[in-house]
């Protein structure tokens, strides 16, 4: 698989990432740690060298399965992991990274990431500059390579860069959910600030497995994604697919291939996409071969503003 810069940094990542918030089990249901180390392995063997992670999925739990999962070929992979809005003072992004590092059985991670601004769930408001501060320590003691931020407007990925080079920038990005597309975007591609789109499925919904009347297991997080939860939306979405699918037809792929490919099309994007088994690593890797036209990509984006241009401006994908 072809690998592209982070940011203006001199790692190197592939096009699609591998997603592990699933991995720490919290907040979903059917998860087993033996499948999912199977298929972390064999996104792997697929080429897929970028492994995303967070000291708040499954309070640490996700990291420790990577560990298990890659690191015998630790020097072939690019670890990326991140510090929850609870954590941003000065003395808990130090001990954060430590558990990190540990739970990753690792003594660097290539890129550290603030997951949210301080404030989010009412967590204590940090001055940026102090966690900033803690996190260009860790880059010069070698602890971390790169310093990215999750779920940043462009006004707080604007501070946050006053105080030190910013590489990435993760937000929700799908052709169902397109907010960074108004907002964040433009600066990113003016700085040179990769973009590790999540949920790049839309949690599930771009790959048509979801029927108008699905119904999700008590405990899973999803039933409170605005896509699922609003019938109107969730209706925009189901007719939105119908037009999809013989575009995906005529490239021999699933729709989920189809929607990672239009994805990783935009500029300087690239796809975290979580995997429950190894058929779902095998088959997602895929769609980093699929080579979408200009005229296509046009119909697709096109598709998507139906779904999308109903949203309102909210970038939070969940009403928790």
């Amino acid at each position: 698989m072809e690998k592209r810069t982070l940011g203006q940094s001199d790692i190197l990542i592939t096009p699609i990432l591998i997603g592990t918030w699933q991995a720490g089990k919290r907040m979903w249901v059917g998860i087993e740690d033996a499948e999912t180390i199977k298929a972390i392995r064999a996104a792997f063997d697929a080429g897929i060298t970028t492994v995303d992670t967070a000291e708040v999925y499954g309070e640490g739990h996700s990291e420790q399965i990577v560990a298990e999962a890659l690191s015998d070929v630790r020097d072939q992979v690019v670890y990326a992991s991140k510090v929850f809005a609870n954590h941003l003072k000065y003395d808990q992004v130090i001990a954060a990274c430590e558990r990190s590092l540990k739970n990753l059985n690792t003594d660097y991670i290539d890129l550290y990431q603030i997951h949210w601004p301080s404030g989010f769930m009412n967590s204590e408001i940090v001055p940026i500059a102090e966690t900033m501060g803690a996190l260009n320590d860790l880059k010069k003691q070698g602890k971390i390579r790169a310093i990215g931020v999750s779920n940043f407007s462009r006004s707080q990925l604007e501070e946050a860069a006053q105080y030190g080079r910013i590489e990435s920038l993760q937000p929700p990005y799908s052709l169902f959910w397109r907010q960074v597309e108004q907002d964040a975007m433009p600066y990113c591609l003016e700085q040179k600030i990769s973009i590790l789109a999540y949920s790049p499925l839309a949690q599930g919904l771009l790959t048509g497995k979801f029927g108008p009347n699905h119904q999700f297991s008590e405990g899973d997080h999803r039933s409170k994604n605005k896509l699922f939860a609003n019938k109107d939306h969730y209706q925009r979405v189901q007719n939105a697919l119908d037009q999809l699918r013989p575009i995906a037809e005529r490239y021999q792929c699933s729709l989920g291939q189809l929607a990672i490919a239009w994805l990783i099309s935009q500029p300087q994007t690239h796809a975290i996409v979580g995997f429950r088994n190894v058929k779902q690593a095998q088959q997602n890797s895929q769609a980093a071969d699929i080579n979408l036209t200009s005229e296509d990509l046009a119909e697709i984006d096109k598709i998507g503003r139906t779904v999308t241009d109903h949203l309102d401006d909210s970038p939070v994908m969940w009403d928790f």
